[in-house]
């Protein structure tokens, strides 16, 4: 549980780091990182989700797939999302990649079949044919959205700009990536970073002709809409682009299991610095086109596909110091203050240690000399510690049990485990200062309230100049004070009363989410939104007698447990979290929740499942519900319309309650009827 909340809080804190260098990326062209930075930066909070599964319900706060599209050209929606993908780093990542396509599956075999290539390391783009002919190009945008580049994309001498074949699909959407060759780049190096930037600086200029200057070039990987859709696979389908005159890498490659796999990996890493092009790794995908259909996405990245990359970095310092960090959460993370090392290009000073039990278990202590890793990681990890280098008046570290506003810290029983959970953390909310500073900067982010201009950074100097101390102080700032600030001017000023001013129309999940309760995410906060309506309503639970009756009825909801339920009372037990909750809503015009109605076989139905299912995974079974307009409940109710009931081990007792109250029983051979319907 804690464990949870520590890497929750981490994820937050990395958010608007990721985000404003997604900005710089996809939209100005101009990184101010690294690529490699920049993967370390995602790693970090993937790599983190990928060790703790529990992590899967918060995943769509890792929605994170671009940026938005500026207004330098027209925006245009996407046929279908453009999805980042999500990450492996070793072997074992690739085989729980493997076991999770099972488990979705409902598949006993590993053996699955996965199609690979070169992760190019260059600019997304998407082309869109109808009836052979080329009508349009966008770039990748934030993965919604992109940018009609077409005239700049034409320049590009070997995209098909007509198909001249029989059989083609009347609409085609291919999905490539522009990039430059590295031969091609040392001939206009002085004018750009590095390849990637001259690639994405080129297609958005607004003159194509002078994008036409560069010897851009791109690999066909993929496709969005296709209409009919013939193919069986992917190799199928980049065989047939092939004919019709697509550049399609030659590197790609057929592995039917894990060994093949790493095989080809090493192979490919070993050829990578005689390729005229950048890669950090390899892309894997299921081979097989109907499985990538039944395995569909997540909020954002899909499940059957993932990045392979390369070799993490690694260097050895030495300690310096160990400080504790507070979260919003209240978790107390050590970090440890590092000679600084340069970790591939990058220059590091900090390292995380994650918590009180993993110093214990590698004895790390100030003055230690370390090995640290960056393998995706914003702050690197310590790998080891050499005790043959410790000098002997050395001491073990003895970790604070105070917060640094000097409450008492816990470590809390865990209801699920029955264990003690192995992060100490402050109990206190909003009356600690560290934790309701810490508190603003989630308020403030993307996924919350959204205000540009409202950084971690800008948090800290107005907290400090009391500007801002609880979240209603957002809407009550003092701009004459501020206008005498170094660096804002009146621009500045406007361009934050304007991203304030919007931000206070905002929608019941978000509000639910930006409030920061513990365990309850961004889907979880989805759900309690569909579940409560309105603001009216979900202000029910700062009454005590009224949060107990509706407490009652949110076990109902799938993906809310006991764990969520307790958490929601906790904080409403705190007379604080109320009175701070209650000021902020009287500052905001917070918008019902409306449920999109999906027309499809379970339109406005609500389903709950029990029991496995022959032919596919319970996870399945409740997205295809889903993605067919119905809503999945987590317990019986009389609000329940289907009990599906799988033939492997159903709840009796669910069965008996379900026919006490006159719900409908849809068994498994029922249930694939419909399907097949």
């Amino acid at each position: 549980m804690t464990k949870k909340n520590e890497i929750i809080r981490k994820f937050k804190d990395l958010l608007s780091s990721l985000k404003k260098h997604n900005k710089f990326y996809y939209v100005e062209d101009a990184p101010r990182i690294s690529d490699s930075q920049y993967d370390l930066i995602k790693k970090e909070i993937l790599n983190l989700e990928d060790k703790f599964p529990y992590l899967k319900k918060i995943e769509e706060v890792n929605k994170i797939i671009g940026a938005e599209p500026s207004n330098k050209f027209k925006k245009v929606k996407h046929l279908f999302p453009m999805l980042s993908l999500s990450n492996a780093f070793n072997e074992k990542d690739m085989g729980d990649f493997l076991k999770k396509i099972n488990n979705f599956l409902n598949l006993n075999n590993n053996n699955i079949e996965l199609i690979s290539e070169p992760k190019i390391d260059g600019i997304s783009a998407t082309l869109i044919y109808k009836k052979g002919e080329l009508v349009k190009g966008l770039s990748r945008g934030d993965g919604y959205t992109g940018e009609d580049i077409l005239k700049n994309l034409l320049t590009i001498k070997n995209i098909p700009k007509k198909i001249n074949s029989i059989n083609i699909p009347k609409l085609l959407e291919i999905r490539c990536e522009v990039y430059i060759g590295k031969k091609d780049f040392t001939k206009i190096n002085d004018r750009f970073a590095n390849p990637r930037n001259a690639a994405g600086g080129s297609l958005r200029q607004k003159n194509p002709k002078e994008t036409a200057k560069i010897p851009l070039k791109y690999f066909a990987y993929g496709f969005g809409a296709v209409k009919p859709d013939t193919f069986k696979t992917q190799l199928e389908f980049l065989k047939k682009i092939a004919e019709w005159k697509f550049v399609t890498n030659p590197l790609v490659k057929i592995s039917k299991n894990l060994s093949e796999v790493k095989k080809q990996h090493e192979t490919i890493n070993q050829l990578r610095s005689s390729l005229d092009y950048d890669i950090d790794g390899l892309v894997y995908k299921v081979n097989d086109l109907n499985l990538q259909k039944r395995l569909g996405n997540t909020s954002n990245s899909p499940r059957w596909a993932i990045a392979y990359k390369f070799s993490a970095e690694k260097a050895i310092t030495k300690i310096k110091d160990i400080t504790i960090q507070v979260g919003r959460t209240g978790a107390i993370t050590p970090v440890a203050k590092v000679e600084p090392v340069n970790v591939g290009g990058v220059v590091v000073s900090n390292a995380t240690l994650h918590n009180e039990d993993e110093i214990d278990r590698k004895d790390i202590r100030i003055g230690d000399t370390i090995q640290i890793q960056r393998a995706g990681d914003v702050i690197p990890q310590v790998l080891s510690v050499d005790k043959t280098r410790r000098k002997k008046e050395s001491k073990k570290f003895v970790f604070p049990k105070h917060c640094l506003c000097g409450a008492e810290t816990k470590k809390e029983i865990s209801k699920n485990t029955k264990k003690q959970d192995a992060v100490r953390r402050c109990l206190k909310g909003y009356d600690c200062k560290y934790i309701a500073k810490e508190k603003l900067k989630h308020i403030v982010s993307k996924e919350a309230f959204n205000i540009d201009g409202l950084g971690k950074k800008v948090i800290d100097k107005f907290w400090n100049l009391n500007l801002i101390k609880e979240p209603s102080d957002i809407f009550n700032l003092n701009y004459d004070k501020i206008q005498n600030l170094e660096g804002w001017g009146k621009l500045s000023i406007n361009n934050l009363k304007n991203a304030i001013s919007k931000s206070q129309l905002i929608s019941l999940d978000k509000f639910i989410f930006s409030i920061g309760i513990r365990h309850i995410g961004q889907e979880n906060a989805k759900t309690l939104a569909g579940f409560f309506g309105s603001i009216k309503e979900f202000s029910k639970l700062f009454d005590s007698k009224q949060r107990k009756k509706k407490l009652l009825y949110l076990a109902d909801l799938d993906g809310i447990g006991e764990t969520q339920v307790q958490s929601i009372d906790n904080f409403f037990l705190n007379h604080t979290n109320t009175r701070i909750t209650e000021k902020l809503i009287n500052k905001l015009n917070v918008k019902n929740y409306s449920i999109q109605n999906i027309d499809g076989k379970f339109s406005n139905k609500k389903l709950m499942f029990t029991g496995g299912f022959k032919n596919m995974s319970r996870s399945e079974a409740k997205a295809i519900a889903e993605n067919n307009g119905g809503k999945v409940l987590g317990s019986i109710s009389k609000k329940l319309d289907y009990l599906v009931v799988g033939d492997s081990k159903p709840t009796k007792s669910k069965i008996d309650q379900a026919k006490i109250l006159n719900i409908k029983i849809i068994f498994e051979k029922d249930w694939n009827n419909i399907l097949n319907s």
